[in-house]
């Protein structure tokens, strides 16, 4: 019983080191389609002239989740609720975030350009779009040297830190 348990414990932290590993991979996978959906974004209003409810529901179904998650529900939010384009964008961060692997740094970047969103003319937009691409760009380029640096001693930490309890307990 006591190897059996031993064997649950260690099996136990191997997966937490693997889950904290695989979030350092999922960060950089979500900022390159968060990226991806913002030049999407900017083509769909800059040079196909399509209103944002529109332009978001397209760009849902262009991206996987769960980023296309994000614009799935603003795209809802200015279709079925009296609100203003900044305000749906807040409650659609503030819904779909969560489900992300991306952090703090990409929530700023993302409120910050949602605070613009709708209230410029469509060159002053295409500029806020660079801005935050650029920003983005930036945070992606710090998840990769986080990923490549902690990625590796997250799945083994999980896995010394099991070996470690079973050790203390025994």
């Amino acid at each position: 019983m006591k190897w059996f348990g031993a064997l649950l414990i260690i099996a136990a932290s191997t997966w937490l080191g693997f889950a904290a590993a695989h979030a350092l991979y999922e960060r950089p996978r979500q900022l390159r389609q968060l990226k991806a959906a913002l030049r999407a974004l900017e083509a769909e209003v800059m040079y196909g002239h399509t209103p944002l409810a529109e332009a978001s529901a397209h760009i849902a179904r262009q991206t996987a989740t769960p980023v296309c998650e994000l614009f799935f529900r603003f795209a809802e939010t200015l279709r079925n609720e009296e609100t203003s384009v900044v305000e749906a964008w807040e409650k659609s961060l503030q819904a779909s975030w969560g489900k992300t692997a991306l952090k703090q740094g990409e929530l700023e970047v993302m409120k910050q350009f949602g605070a613009t969103l709708g209230q410029y003319d469509r060159l002053t937009q295409q500029k806020q779009i660079a801005l935050a691409l650029a920003h983005l760009e930036r945070e992606e380029e710090e998840a990769i040297d986080n990923q490549a640096r902690y990625a590796k001693m997250a799945k083994s930490l999980g896995v010394l830190a099991g070996l470690l309890l079973v050790i203390l307990l025994m």
